[in-house]
């Protein structure tokens, strides 16, 4: 069956992504001569790392140019799977590890090859917008567990145990999270594994791809290292966009069991082939360099920074709440007291008061907006004065 511009109606139930979409228009603002805020975009704005840069472009100078292996080249894949025993805990070989074009690909590719019409999809709300989307992509259903602000929107074990069914077959687990910033602590962890581990038919995707984006007293730690019972149950979705400031470079890895592996690299050979060899090699470059500490680093510390200038300028905002984020790069602004539903606050910010963002309808939460503080701290600054003139004239 087609719809009635002749698509399928697998692709006509698809929404466009909200945040991209924000951020076209934001752009377009601008290059009217429009002085915008972006406070939308997803992410860095820093350069990628000179020495990753050097790496890709002495690749390009060696001949690297011509069709890769499916999986990836293997020195990244080595490399991924020492970066992830060394800093995660989780035992993967190479064979276990498939390079693909970003961590959205990696995502898609395991929607693909796990889920079937009937299967369950059991997704923390907010959510990124692409999760829900993949999922009906797979024919599958989402089950959508409403978090709380007052929990930092993050996923109770009681919610998750009280949201099984027979039919459930993956969890969705972001930490640090996109759109909240939350990061699951260890105890938390400890009592979602407890309930993962009592449903045999269960797997759980873990989204990582923020974690050295985090702040204050937070630390990241990957579910799968808890116990070497539930990495057979875990699948590890990462990348190198955010932490390097690499996005446009479209490298991301799954981790996983091997047969779920296999299967995802059988499906990229046929949809995708393989990811740009010469970048490959600027992420091996990030992988391996004593350079990139130090860089990534440099990059948290100011993130960080523009975290608290933005929680401070918020605490003396009226008519908003958030918690307080300990990841990621962005803040999920509670809007309800305003009485404007996510897409009107958003649209009138941007036309009256020149400020992008990002209505927290497209991650589930239309009393929210997400806020981006991958910015410079000038554009903060102005875009938090004009929220303050917006929210005070409501």
């Amino acid at each position: 069956m087609v719809s009635a511009a002749g698509l399928s109606q697998r692709v006509a139930r698809l929404s466009p992504s909200a945040t991209l979409s924000i951020s076209a228009l934001a752009k377009a603002m601008q290059a009217e001569g429009l002085d915008v805020c972006i406070l939308s975009a997803g992410e860095p704005d820093f350069d990628t790392p000179e020495h990753i840069r050097a790496a890709a472009i002495r690749a390009l100078q060696e001949g690297k140019t011509r069709y890769g292996p499916t999986a990836g080249i293997p020195a990244l894949r080595q490399a991924v799977a020492d970066k992830l025993r060394r800093e995660n805990g989780l035992d993967y070989s190479p064979e276990q590890i498939l390079i693909s074009n970003g961590g959205k690909q990696t995502l898609f590719n395991l929607a693909m090859v796990l889920l079937d019409p009937g299967d369950e999809v059991i997704l923390p709300v907010p959510y990124w917008v692409s999760y829900p989307e993949m999922v009906a992509l797979a024919g599958a259903q989402v089950v959508r567990v409403q978090t709380q602000e007052a929990q930092g929107f993050k996923l109770t074990a009681d919610q998750l145990r009280q949201a099984l069914t027979p039919r459930s077959k993956l969890l969705i687990l972001n930490s640090p999270a996109n759109p909240t910033g939350a990061v699951y602590h260890r105890h938390e962890l400890e009592a979602l594994a407890e309930v993962i581990l009592s449903v045999p038919h269960l797997y759980v995707v873990c989204d990582e791809i923020y974690e050295k984006l985090v702040y204050g007293e937070a630390r990241h730690l990957s579910l799968g290292s808890l116990s070497p019972e539930l990495l057979p149950r875990t699948i590890l979705s990462s990348g190198f966009a955010k932490a390097y400031a690499m996005t446009g470079w479209r490298i991301g890895y799954l981790a996983g069991p091997k047969p779920i592996v296999e299967a995802a690299i059988s499906l990229q050979s046929h949809s995708t082939s393989n990811v740009c060899t010469f970048a490959q090699y600027g992420a091996l470059e990030a992988l391996t360099s004593p350079l990139s500490a130090p860089a990534v680093e440099k990059m948290r510390q100011e993130f960080w920074r523009r975290r608290d200038l933005m929680l401070e300028g918020i605490r003396t905002l009226p008519k908003v709440s958030c918690p307080e984020p300990e990841g990621a790069f962005y803040i999920f602004l509670n809007i309800s007291q305003t009485g404007l539903s996510s897409v009107e606050f958003c649209q009138r910010l941007l036309k009256e008061h020149h400020v992008a963002a990002v209505p927290g309808v497209a991650f589930g939460a239309d009393h929210c907006i997400r806020l981006s503080y991958a910015a410079d701290r000038v554009t903060l600054e102005k875009g938090l004065e004009r929220l303050h003139r917006f929210l005070s004239s409501l």
